[in-house]
Formats: structure tokens, sequence, C-alpha cells
């Protein structure tokens, strides 16, 4: 069921919050699937997934050549969520923080690390059940 993301019902947003890891598909320089299993946060107030990692990583390398869309998917047996949209990769202190703190509310303080960026998903279709 497609939903419009920005206005999501409750239930959905209830489940976005919920403790759940997640995949995260970015496209290799062939154009094929790269899958890895995340963790994320949802800011509803502005649409945005937020994801930490590393400079290096090969999901941020993906992400870092622009232009590229990406996608999050949440499942608890029945229910699923995938997030999609264009994702770009950040360095800006302010915007990594935002990520940090929301991977932390929803999982646990991260341990720190200098090469630390962000991936940022602008959400512009939401596909599921919750």
């Amino acid at each position: 069921m497609p939903y419009d993301p920005k206005n999501l019902p409750e239930e959905v947003v209830a489940f976005l919050n919920e403790r759940h890891l997640a995949t995260l598909t970015t496209m290799r320089p062939d154009g094929s699937p790269h899958v890895v299993p995340v963790g994320f946060a949802w800011d509803d107030r502005v649409g945005l997934v937020r994801i930490i990692t590393f400079a290096p990583s090969i999901k941020a390398r993906n992400v870092l050549r622009g232009g590229t869309r990406a996608a999050v998917s949440q499942v608890d047996g029945g229910r699923w969520l995938t997030l999609e949209g264009v994702a770009r990769l950040t360095d800006d202190p302010a915007d990594v923080a935002a990520a940090v703190a929301g991977y932390a509310a929803r999982y646990r303080q991260p341990s720190e690390r200098i090469d630390r960026v962000a991936i940022e998903i602008g959400v512009d279709r939401v596909l599921g059940r919750a």
C-alpha cells in the first residue's frame, strides 16, 4: 500500500519509531544493488531518513556519486515499510549530529568515529503495511 510521505498515518510513524533494524539499498557503479543491514532514524518533521556510517564505506561511496536513489526497508513479521528517495552524503557537523542523535534515541549511543558521515534520504515514496 502506498502512503503519502508528507502525511503518514499515526501507526506508520509509530512503526518507524520502534526499535527495528532495516536494510539500505544503494546502487553500485555498475547499476547492481548493494544491500546492507542498518539502523536508521526517521525525522517525520522534514521527511528524512538518517543513517550514520563512515566515509570509506561502500554505501557512503555509492551515495557520494550523487543523484542516486536509495531505499530503506524495515520488516517485522507481516508489517513492513520501504522508504525511498534521493540520497545524499553529508559530513556537515550539524547533519551528522542529527543523525547520531536519531540513532541514539532509537538504538543506543554509537561509539565515536573521526570519519563519521551521514546518509540522508529525502523520502518521496513510502510503501508497505504497518
